[in-house]
């Protein structure tokens, strides 16, 4: 509502009737008024001296210091202050004068106001209104088009030029039907009553609501409203789906054979089946809402929501019925926020037949996997060898490529780095996977045995050979690999036989005449320095070069030091399953020593010196006393280093452990959480820690 107060000119100075002309004039130049109030002693309203009546005195030639009194209007339009706008606005606009006096409760002069003060406040309540009109369609998201009488769009909001695609200055002074599809000229013409209708404006979906309006000339136009209706129908199929979902869901249960109660997390029952009210005997109705604890304490539901792990109970017993509950947490942004109990106790004793072949089958696949383990064939992949250093990804790589191929491969390393492991990893990568893989440890068999293992004998080839004859390594290997292992100890006769087999694909068994014709691949392994023997001439040269077609060298342990806790990790629960331990890691302290001691049997002393640990922990964790004496000896003790760089040390070989697991899982966080044997909110705290990014 506009106020008096806002619109009049304020007056601090007035007339009196026996104010001069001159005064008159002077008021009226300095103000800037066509009219000045003229008032009695008591300060009160009698009248108005206007530009007219100077004009008037100007003619009559009166003198300047003439009165005004005789002059003076009295006839003077004057409203109260709290004299409402629309009544203000019709007397001034029928007035002769064209302006009024605004006076106070006691009928003093306090303001002037004129057509044009009413013209520039209705020029900005206009505006005004425009700009709140806008703000709330703009905060309302509702398209609008406004029409003349001529049904041309006079205008548009931004909502809507969004919905359309375009410029408002685009659209302007063009029909309404050519600006909206779906609206028609007979319907315009024909229109009585507001129009609602679901229309597609350019990709959306809107309801529009038509309506007509009187425009300043007092014909028809048209005003339209749009309500973008898109998300509304995303959410109501997003409704229906989860509708559907509950139903199905509930159907599921109804139906299940297990019992299912589900409890909030102050222990309320919030939900039950049907076949677990059926179990217990309960009324849905006055158990829902009650606590567990007091109607069904047997399944121990609350235990689960204080530790947040799930348990499996033992066999119990109700009405002659056994059951048993797996008892499961529910979490909320890694927040217990209640438990699940599932009871199951229909066809239990079918349950258990079911274990036992399975347990069967299951000796029965051991024993086959045992066989297969013992017969000739590689037993591992590239797959299985673990690591997070950059150089031994790069190593497996290059090999990878290697494996794919026929030529010879030397594989050097200090013991227990895995030339074993790599060996049986090329043979599975190769085009030879499905034919023989024979393993000769060169330094295990006796020098005067290694020749018959090789190449066989025939019967009768020496003194207590067998009566048919040995087939060796060679024949067994046709068409696969044969893999030699600790090749530098073998002696140089030996060595000159197999360069020949090597040379010509053909051998002879030790006592026989008949050559012996093979397609095998050969793959050797040594810690020795090959170069030096050949050298010194312990090594036969044409044999080294003949080996050393391709050639690569297992960095130790020493050189990883990130692969070692990652190592741990794996040994740890491959020996737990060997041993029925229950090992869930190492303290770290025990960790920072493992970090620190230098591993000269690499791997392979790794492992064991974790096997005798794990057998000696008394607790879940491999302590620091847990540990050989030998490693501890050779070690600094964690306290002669200041920790910080403990600490940075650790942290760094966690950060690569992390890392690893995540680009094995392909940034999956709860598969790596499972191979890192850590729940994934551990795992979410680290990756925050470290500050590590999925690959």
């Amino acid at each position: 509502m506009i106020q008096l107060r806002e619109i009049m000119t304020p007056v601090n100075e007035c007339l009196s009737h026996k104010s001069t002309l001159y005064q008159a004039i002077e008021i009226m130049k300095r103000k800037k008024w066509n009219i000045v109030p003229v008032i009695n002693q008591a300060g009160c309203l009698v009248g108005v001296f206007t530009r007219s009546i100077l004009y008037q005195m100007v003619l009559d030639s009166r003198e300047l210091h003439t009165p005004i009194g005789a002059y003076m209007r009295t006839d003077v339009v004057a409203f109260p202050v709290d004299t409402p706008y629309s009544i203000i606005e019709k007397v001034v606009e029928n007035s002769n004068v064209g302006s009024g006096v605004v006076l106070d409760e006691e009928k003093r002069p306090i303001g002037l106001i004129t057509t044009t003060d009413i013209v520039l406040t209705l020029l900005r309540t206009s505006y005004s209104l425009r700009e709140q009109l806008e703000a709330i369609l703009a905060t309302s998201q509702l398209g609008a088009v406004m029409t003349d009488e001529k049904n041309q769009v006079i205008f548009m909001n931004a909502r809507f030029c969004d919905m359309l695609g375009c410029a408002d200055e685009e659209m302007i002074k063009q029909n309404i039907q050519d600006v909206i599809p779906g609206i028609h000229t007979t319907e315009l013409k024909e229109m009585e009553h507001d129009i609602h209708r679901r229309l597609k404006i350019g990709s959306h979906s809107t309801i529009v609501r038509l309506s007509k309006y009187k425009t300043v000339k007092g014909q028809e136009g048209f005003i339209a409203l749009f309500q973008n209706i898109s998300e509304v129908e995303r959410m109501a199929e997003e409704l229906e789906s989860v509708k559907r979902w509950k139903t199905l869901l509930q159907t599921v249960i109804d139906k299940a054979y297990d019992g299912i109660v589900m409890i909030n997390k102050k222990g309320s029952i919030s939900f039950l089946s049907p076949s677990l009210i059926e179990l217990f005997e309960l009324d849905k109705s006055q158990a829902i809402h009650q606590p567990i604890d007091e109607l069904l304490p047997q399944l121990g539901l609350t235990r689960v929501v204080k530790s947040g792990l799930a348990d499996i109970s033992d066999f119990m017993e109700v009405n002659g019925i056994q059951y048993i509950v797996h008892r499961i947490p529910v979490l909320q942004n890694q927040q217990v926020v209640g438990a699940i109990g599932k009871i199951m106790f229909r066809q239990l004793q079918e349950v258990r037949e079911r274990f036992k072949r399975f347990d069967s089958h299951e000796s029965k696949n051991n024993m086959v996997k045992q066989q297969q383990r013992q017969s000739e064939s590689s037993r591992f992949t590239f797959d299985e060898i673990i690591t997070g250093d950059y150089q031994m990804e790069k190593l497996i790589r290059s090999v990878s490529k290697a494996a794919k191929g026929r030529s010879t491969i030397l594989i050097r390393g200090e013991s227990g780095t895995g030339k074993e492991l790599f060996a049986h990893a090329i043979h599975s990568l190769s085009p030879r996977d499905e034919k023989p893989f024979v393993t000769v440890n060169c330094a295990a068999i006796p020098e005067h045995l290694l020749e018959s293992e090789f190449f066989g004998y025939d019967e009768g080839a020496f003194t207590g050979a067998k009566h048919k004859g040995k087939v060796g390594k060679f024949d067994l290997a046709h068409g696969g690999t044969l893999f030699l292992d600790e090749v530098g100890d073998m002696s140089l006769p030996l060595q000159a036989k197999l360069l020949r087999v090597l040379q010509e694909g053909e051998f002879y068994r030790v006592g026989g005449t008949d050559r012996i014709h093979v397609d095998v691949r050969i793959i050797s392994a040594t810690n020795r320095p090959l170069e030096d023997m050949a050298e010194k001439g312990t090594f036969r040269e044409d044999l080294f070069y003949r080996l050393n077609v391709i050639s690569f060298e297992i960095p130790p342990l020493r050189l990883r030091k990130g692969d070692i806790l990652l190592l741990c990790d794996l040994f740890i629960k491959d020996l737990n399953k060997i041993n029925g331990t229950s090992i869930t890691g190492m303290d770290p302290e025990a960790e920072r020593v493992m970090l620190g001691y230098e591993w000269p049997g690499n791997v392979r002393e790794l492992r064991n010196v974790l096997e005798r640990a794990m057998v000696f922990a008394e607790s879940g964790k491999i302590q620091l006393d847990d540990l050989p004496d030998y490693v501890l000896k050779k070690t600094p003790l964690p306290s002669s280093q200041p920790p910080v760089l403990q600490q940075n040390l650790l942290n760094k070989a966690e950060q690569d452990v992390i890392q690893l697991a995540l680009q094995k899982t392909n940034g999956n966080k709860s598969k790596a959480a499972g191979l890192l044997g850590i729940s994934r909110s551990v795992l979410y705290e680290k990756l925050k820690k470290y500050q590590t990014k999925c690959p």
